[in-house]
């Protein structure tokens, strides 16, 4: 196993090669372990140990605020443990934690027929978007990824390799199904349950600004009516390739991109699916207006152009049940702000929500909005993630929460747990953790954990 340590030549590369943000971490781990195996994870685990340090992990995600990057800690990357298997008897797949969602999970299992509800982003690990909760394709329907783990094997605090399911360590499964970087183990492997290849249909319509009150509004009312398997978003974008008719010249400032996929078994079912859409009030004024035949792979594709490598971003979100009245002028005051090509923000509809299963992940709500700036100028850093939090604060200021995966704790803290899941999952780092070998959540100093957002506190 190859651990490089602070001060070699190769420190930076190990430490910050692998973040996607270009805006990298001011931290400094004290060293990285590059693990090949089971074994190499649990000598890492007990090196740490030895060595009085701390520990962190990293798949390989976008982890805008660089979670994994923690001072004087000894930092696990799980880069080279690679491997998926299949059973096709149990429809279970057994992948590391590194492997990536999109450009490797999800055309392994389209091999065998199969579909994992996986991350909207192809290039994000699977460890920190399951341990997150895991906001995926036909999660609608399919529910969070993490309730398609079945079970985990993982390397303790006392440097033991254990298996967590639901009648072994089944208290560890379920602080991995929502803990996301406060998991207090080093999940070596993923069981996950699949599902068959569905027949995948999208529905896409450009509007101009002018028409993001009706829009907001009208999906606010249509949303609960769809059946689960159908999947709205309204997207906020400045992309110069956005989809227009053949003649309309592209107004200037940031576009709203209608964008909804439905899992179906036919063609048919999805028309019928998707009928709600036909009746769009404000169908007249489309910029453009499609209907087809899509897939995971041409979704994913899109998702790299939104999210390109090689630049600066920061990122804020919220759970909120506003009605779109409530919530338009909210969205507008953001959206007419997008002043980069690749920033974007989305209103992502969720409702209805129903009751989750006993697991950590215990904070969603009807609609979840979210914003990326994104940018390319060092000197811009403090504008882009002041914006970012302050216009995402005033949503959240009458919000239910947020989700791990979009969150900079080191600038707006918001709960993310229920309270009673929060206290548990305390408890649970107490019994497995006792001597906080692994770093907790990354968070500023003289701010509270899991404490709602009210709107009076100071973004930083």
């Amino acid at each position: 196993m190859q651990v490089v340590w602070r001060g070699a030549d190769a420190f930076d590369e190990a430490a910050y090669g692998r973040v996607f943000n270009a805006r990298k971490p001011e931290r400094s781990p004290a060293a990285v372990a590059f693990p090949e195996s089971d074994d190499d994870v649990i000598a890492a685990v007990r090196l740490a140990r030895e060595r009085s340090l701390q520990v962190s992990v990293r798949s390989g995600g976008h982890s805008w605020a660089g979670w994994s990057v923690r001072d004087d800690a000894l930092l696990i990357d799980m880069a080279r443990m690679r491997s998926i298997q299949y059973d096709p008897d149990s429809g279970i797949a057994v992948a590391n934690p590194a492997i990536q969602g999109g450009h490797e999970l999800a055309p392994f299992l389209e091999d065998h027929g199969r579909m994992f509800p996986g991350g909207h982003c192809a290039s994000v690990g699977i460890g920190g978007f399951l341990l997150q909760g895991g906001q995926g394709w036909n999660s609608r329907h399919l529910g969070w990824a993490c309730q398609s783990v079945v079970a985990i094997d993982v390397v303790t605090a006392n440097g033991e390799l254990v298996r967590a399911d639901d009648s072994e360590n089944s208290d560890l499964l379920w602080a991995a199904r929502g803990a996301g970087p406060g998991f207090f183990g080093v999940v070596v492997r993923f069981h996950l349950r699949t599902y068959p290849k569905p027949h995948m249909v999208h529905d896409t319509w450009t509007f101009s600004m002018n028409d993001l009150e009706p829009l907001v509004e009208w999906m606010d009312d249509v949303l609960p009516t769809l059946e689960r398997t159908v999947e709205p978003v309204i997207a906020a974008s400045s992309l110069r390739d956005l989809p227009l008719r053949d003649g309309v010249e592209r107004p200037d400032g940031p576009l709203l991109l209608l964008h909804t996929t439905a899992m179906s078994s036919d063609e048919a079912d999805a028309a019928r699916m998707l009928a709600p859409l036909d009746g769009c009030p404000i169908a007249e004024r489309a910029l453009f207006h499609e209907r087809g035949p899509t897939s995971i792979a041409e979704e994913n594709q899109a998702q790299v152009a939104q999210n390109p490598d090689g630049y600066r971003y920061a990122a804020d979100c919220a759970w909120t049940n506003v009605g779109g009245a409530e919530l338009a002028p909210l969205l507008r005051s953001m959206w007419s702000e997008l002043d980069t090509e690749h920033s974007f923000s989305i209103w992502y509809g969720w409702a209805p929500t129903g009751d989750l299963p006993d697991m950590a992940f215990s904070v969603e709500g009807n609609v979840y909005v979210a914003a990326y700036a994104i940018w390319d100028d060092p000197e811009r850093d403090a504008h882009y993630r002041e914006w970012v939090h302050r216009r995402i604060g005033a949503i959240a200021a009458s919000g239910e929460g947020v989700y791990l995966g979009d969150t900079d704790f080191t600038r707006r803290p918001d709960r993310f747990l229920s309270d009673a899941n929060f206290a548990r999952l305390q408890e649970l780092r107490a019994k497995w953790d006792p001597d906080r070998l692994f770093c907790s959540y990354l968070i500023d100093p003289a701010a509270t954990l899991n404490r709602p957002y009210g709107g009076t506190e100071r973004i930083q």
